[in-house]
C-alpha cells in the first residue's frame, strides 16, 4: 500500500490559559486519492485540525503530537514558518470557506493567482500568464480573459469560489483541503463547485480533506467520514456504513437534523437533542413526545462551551389569531392583498467586468404578485435573480424604475419619509449573517430596543418589551446585558429575529437566515420561525436559494430567474410538478439526506 498523504497522530490544542484542550488526542490518516470527509458542528474541532495540517495555527495555542504528510520531512506543528511556506500550495493547499475574505481586494484575480505560481517558484515567469489563463478555463470561468482583470468584487460568490479552487490548485498540490467551500452558495452553484473539485481533484491526482457541516454535501463527494463532537472523534467509517449505521448518538442526532422532511408529532423538525428521543432508524419515530409539547422548549442546546446559556426560559406567547398555515392561502388568492407589486422593474447603471465598458442591468422587469394577511411566501433563485433588489423595493430602501409597489397602505414609489417610516414599523427583515447585522459594540438591550428608541417609546415600555421579546426567542433577561461575540451564531440569528419582532410588525422578511447555520442549529431556527410566524399572526416572505428549506415553511413559491417570475404557485404544486426547466434544475440541485442516502448505497 503506498505511504498515506496525511498521518495525524494524538493532535492535542490548548488555548492559552485555558483550563483543558479544545482538541483532544485526534487521529486520523488519509491515503492517496482519497476522499474523507471531516464533518460537525461549529466548534467540533474541524477547522482547528485542517489549520493543524497547513501549520497556520495561532500562536495562542499550543499543539501537540505529530502531523505529517507524504513529502514532507518532521513534524508540521514543529516546523518553522520558512519551511511551512514551502509546504503550503506545492504538498498540501486550501480552499476556505469565505472567498471575498482570503481574496485581496486591491489585486486583480489574474494578479493573485501569478503571485501563488511566481512564489512557489513551479513555473516558469515567462509563462505565468498563459498559465493563469489554462487555471481560470480549467475550473470553468466565465469568460476567463476578462476575469484576469476583475477584481474580487466585481465577481459572484461562484465565481470567487472558482478563482480560490485555481489558485489552491495551481502547483497541483498531493492533499487538498476544503473548509466549507460551499455553504453560502445558491444549490446549483454548489453543485457545480462539488462537481468542479472532484473533478480537478481526480484531474491531479491528489488526496481531499473536505469539511462540512452537510452531512448530504459530503456524500456526494466523498469516500469515507469522520465525525467530531467537541475537539474529538467520535465515528469515522465508509459513507455506506455512517450514513446507514451510526453507531454514535451524536451522528444519528446529525442524520435526524439534516432532514428537512422529518418532522416530530408536532410538525417540528429534529434537533440534535429531539433526535435522541427517536430510537428507530431515521425517518421511523420511536416513541414521540407527546402532542403540544416540544423536548427543545425551555433549553438552550445552541451555547457555545465557553458562554453560559441565555436561554433558561419558557416562551411569551401571544396568538391573535389560528395558525395562518391552515388556511393555506392562494398567491393571489384575496382581494384586499396585504402586499400588492404590479409590473415593476429595475434599471441600474453597471460598470463591466474588465472595468472598460459601461452598461445597464435590468435587474427587475415586470414583476407582479400579491401576498395575503398570513401567507407564508418563498421567494427562490439563483444569486442575481432580482431577490435582493426585491426585498430593498419592498422595504423602501429602492425605489422601481417603473411600476407600483403598495405595502399596506403604503404606496412604496412614491412614500414620503415619515410614510417610510411607518412602513419600516411593520415591515421588519432579518439577515442572513447576525454577526454583520448586530453592532458589535451594544449590548442586547439596545440591539433590541433602538427601534423603539426611534419610535419615542420611554424606557420602562422599552425593557418590557425587549424582554418579551427575548423570551419569545427562547432567551432570558440576562442576556440583555451582554454583547454579540458572547453568543453562538444561532443565538445571534435569535437576538436579530427578536429585534425584528419588537415593533410588532405585521410583515416579517427573512433573508437567507439559516443559509450558514449548522444543520441543528437550522433545525432550532426554523422551528423558532413556524411558532413566531403563528403566534404573532405574521406574514412571512422567505428568502433563500434552499428550495430544501423553503418546502418546509412555507405554503407558496415565486421562483426568479434574470429579474423575472418564472414560475409560482403552492408549495405542494411546485415540487409535484415544477414547468420551468429552471425549477426543474433548482429543486435536482438541492442537497437532501435521501438523496444522500441513495448516494451512499
Amino acid at each position: 500500500m503506498a505511504e498515506n498523504l496525511l498521518e495525524v497522530r494524538d493532535l492535542t490544542i490548548t488555548p492559552a490559559g485555558a483550563d483543558g484542550p479544545v482538541l483532544k488526542d485526534v487521529s486520523l490518516s488519509l491515503a492517496p486519492g482519497e476522499r474523507v470527509g471531516l464533518i460537525g458542528e461549529s466548534g467540533s474541532g474541524k477547522s482547528l485540525t485542517a489549520q493543524s495540517v497547513m501549520g497556520l495555527l495561532p500562536e495562542e495555542l499550543r499543539a501537540t503530537g505529530t502531523v505529517s504528510l507524504a513529502g514532507f520531512s518532521g513534524n508540521v506543528l514543529e516546523a518553522k514558518e520558512r519551511t511551512l511556506a514551502r509546504m503550503r500550495s506545492d504538498i498540501v493547499s486550501m480552499v476556505f470557506q469565505e472567498p471575498m475574505s482570503a481574496l485581496n481586494p486591491l489585486m486583480r484575480i489574474g494578479d493573485q493567482i501569478a503571485e501563488a505560481l511566481r512564489i512557489h517558484g513551479s513555473t516558469d515567469r515567462r509563462a505565468v500568464p498563459g498559465r493563469v489563463l489554462e487555471l481560470l478555463t480549467s475550473v470553468h470561468m466565465p469568460d476567463p480573459e476578462g476575469a484576469r482583470y476583475a477584481y474580487p468584487h466585481q465577481m459572484s460568490g461562484g465565481q470567487r469560489q472558482r478563482v480560490m479552487l485555481a489558485i489552491a490548485l495551481a502547483n497541483t498540490p498531493r492533499l487538498l483541503i476544503c473548509d466549507e467551500p460551499t455553504t453560502a452558495l445558491d444549490v446549483t452553484v454548489q453543485k457545480h463547485m462539488l462537481d468542479l473539485i472532484a473533478e480537478r481533484v481526480a484531474a491531479v491526482e491528489a488526496g481531499l480533506l473536505f469539511i462540512t457541516h452537510d452531512l448530504a454535501v459530503v456524500a456526494g463527494v466523498c469516500d469515507r467520514v469522520i465525525v467530531m463532537n467537541s475537539g474529538r472523534i467520535v465515528e469515522t467509517g465508509s459513507v455506506h456504513d455512517i450514513f446507514t449505521n451510526p453507531q454514535h448518538e451524536y451522528t444519528r442526532g446529525l442524520l435526524a437534523s439534516s432532514d428537512l422532511e422529518a418532522t416530530d408529532a408536532n410538525g417540528k423538525l429534529f434537533t440534535l437533542k429531539t433526535a435522541l428521543a427517536y430510537a428507530g432508524p431515521l425517518g421511523e419515530a420511536g416513541s414521540p413526545p407527546e402532542a403540544g409539547t416540544n423536548p427543545d422548549e425551555n433549553v438552550d442546546a445552541d451555547v457555545e462551551p465557553t458562554t453560559a446559556s441565555a436561554g433558561e426560559s419558557g416562551r411569551v406567547r401571544t396568538r391573535a389569531v389560528d395558525s395562518p398555515r391552515a388556511r393555506e392561502p392562494e398567491l393571489t388568492g384575496q382581494s384586499a392583498p396585504l402586499i400588492e407589486v404590479t409590473g415593476v422593474s429595475k434599471l441600474y447603471k453597471a460598470r463591466g467586468l474588465t472595468l472598460r465598458r459601461r452598461s445597464e442591468v435590468q435587474a427587475l422587469e415586470d414583476i407582479g404578485f400579491r401576498v395575503s394577511a398570513g401567507q407564508r411566501l418563498g421567494i427562490v433563485g439563483e444569486s442575481g435573480s432580482g431577490k435582493s433588489t426585491l426585498l430593498n423595493i419592498l422595504s423602501g430602501l429602492d425605489r422601481p424604475t417603473t411600476g407600483h409597489v403598495r405595502v399596506g397602505d403604503v404606496r412604496v414609489e412614491s412614500a414620503s419619509a415619515s410614510a417610510l417610516r411607518s412602513l419600516r414599523e411593520n415591515l421588519q427583515i432579518v439577515f442572513q449573517d447576525p454577526f454583520a447585522s448586530l453592532d458589535p459594540r451594544m449590548r442586547v438591550e439596545d440591539i433590541v430596543s433602538e427601534p423603539l428608541i426611534a419610535r419615542g417609546m420611554g424606557r420602562d415600555e422599552r425593557l418590557s418589551r425587549v424582554e418579551e421579546m427575548l423570551l419569545a426567542v427562547d432567551l432570558d433577561s440576562a442576556a440583555m446585558r451582554r454583547y454579540p461575540h458572547q453568543f453562538s451564531g444561532g443565538q445571534r440569528q435569535r437576538i436579530s429575529i427578536a429585534r425584528a419582532l419588537v415593533t410588532r410588525p405585521q410583515i416579517l422578511i427573512a433573508d437567507e437566515p439559516v443559509s450558514a447555520l449548522d444543520v441543528s442549529v437550522r433545525a432550532q431556527v426554523l422551528n423558532l420561525l413556524t411558532d413566531l410566524v403563528d403566534d404573532y399572526a405574521l406574514t412571512l416572505l422567505f428568502v433563500s436559494h434552499d428550495l430544501g428549506v423553503v418546502q418546509h415553511l412555507c405554503s407558496d413559491i415565486i421562483v426568479m430567474k434574470d429579474g423575472h417570475i418564472v414560475e409560482s404557485g403552492t408549495t405542494e404544486d411546485i415540487y409535484a410538478n415544477p414547468r420551468e426547466e429552471y425549477t426543474q434544475r433548482l429543486i435536482a440541485a438541492t442537497p437532501s439526506l435521501a438523496g444522500a442516502l441513495a448516494s451512499a448505497g
